[in-house]
């Protein structure tokens, strides 16, 4: 049996603010400002670190980011909520902590290869481009002091 993305007792953190920006877990609630983000977005979400590269056998016009309906969005959030759910993945919406409009995504799931064991992935929409790094330093000494992880893949912007 494999063993468990985190620990049964670990108790996986609700919410981080930091300046500019407030995470907390993806779902349904967010479909149209998440919609409305990343489709904003669709090139300066390829161009960051970790979605550079096609997961999707080779054709780039399959990979993530691409056109989709609303409705298709709604699936894709009620999957990352399940992941949250069943501890199988966590992924938080960044949001603008004075409008609440959604402003990025962070994805923590399990690592494909056994240099890690948690892979991490973050964007940001493209109207708010200043705060790549931001996210990324916040995202990386969130996971060193409040999760499990002691091999974590992160390319952040």
């Amino acid at each position: 049996m494999a063993e468990p993305f985190v620990p049964d007792d670990f108790e996986v953190p609700s919410e981080l603010w930091r300046p500019g920006m407030r995470l907390e877990p993806l779902g349904s609630e967010h479909n149209e400002r998440d919609h409305e983000a990343w489709s904003s977005s669709i090139d300066h979400i390829r161009a960051t670190p970790g979605f550079q590269e096609s997961d999707s056998h080779g054709d780039p016009e399959a990979r993530w980011p691409r056109p989709m309906s609303l409705e298709e969005n709604l699936g894709d959030l009620q999957g990352h909520a399940a992941d949250f759910a069943a501890r199988r993945g966590f992924t938080y919406s960044v949001l603008d902590p004075e409008s609440d409009a959604v402003i990025g995504c962070v994805y923590i799931y399990p690592s494909q290869d056994e240099d890690h064991d948690a892979r991490v992935e973050s964007w940001v929409r493209a109207s708010h481009a200043e705060l790549d790094a931001a996210l990324g330093h916040a995202v990386s000494d969130w996971l060193d002091s409040d999760w499990p992880f002691s091999r974590v893949d992160y390319r952040a912007g």
